[in-house]
């Protein structure tokens, strides 16, 4: 037995019952979520996640993009520059030659300047960039690259004797609607 009064049993046992009367009726009784509440809260927050997945993929298309953009910007500049330097009677070129480089990959591994005493090389590009939209990661940088002679026809490049040009060889589609292989 308990040394407590029966009026003190009385008494707790009806601040509880108030304590619990008054979290009833909202009182100032901590309360937590219900069912409902916890339910709608998740159906928001998937709704904002399913809208920021595709947000995600195209600004990752986007990035990709640019990156094809600077890639092809500095292998055709650098093809310019081989040609003018051929032109200038910088670079050897063969008789009947269009003076654009017979391979991609001379861009980076350079050419004898013919009018250096010393005889240093002449080199157009630092390193060949990746097609961006090329996903394989056993090809060389050059061999992600499709390549156009200039006795192909544009609507239909082919290799051949020179590197006129480069195009992805990506089958896929950009955001602007035109098709990688012709930007």
């Amino acid at each position: 037995m308990t040394n407590e009064s029966p009026d003190a049993c009385c008494r707790a046992s009806h601040r509880a019952s108030r304590l619990l009367c008054a979290s009833r009726a909202g009182g100032h009784a901590a309360r937590g979520f219900t069912l409902i509440e916890l339910l709608v809260t998740l159906a928001i927050l998937g709704v904002l996640a399913s809208m920021t997945v595709p947000v995600a993929q195209v600004m990752r298309q986007r990035e990709r993009e640019q990156a094809l953009r600077e890639a092809l910007h500095q292998i055709r500049g650098a093809i310019d520059a081989y040609k003018a330097a051929s032109k200038d009677g910088r670079l050897p070129v063969e008789s009947g030659a269009s003076g654009y480089p017979p391979k991609l990959g001379i861009l980076v591994d350079g050419v004898k300047d013919q009018n250096d005493p010393k005889g240093n090389k002449i080199y157009f590009l630092r390193r060949m960039p990746r097609d961006p939209m090329n996903n394989n990661p056993q090809l060389d940088a050059v061999d992600t690259w499709g390549k156009r002679a200039y006795a192909s026809e544009p609507d239909d490049p082919q290799e051949g004797d020179d590197v006129y040009d480069v195009y992805s060889q990506s089958t896929g589609v950009g955001l602007n609607g035109i098709p990688y292989r012709n930007w």
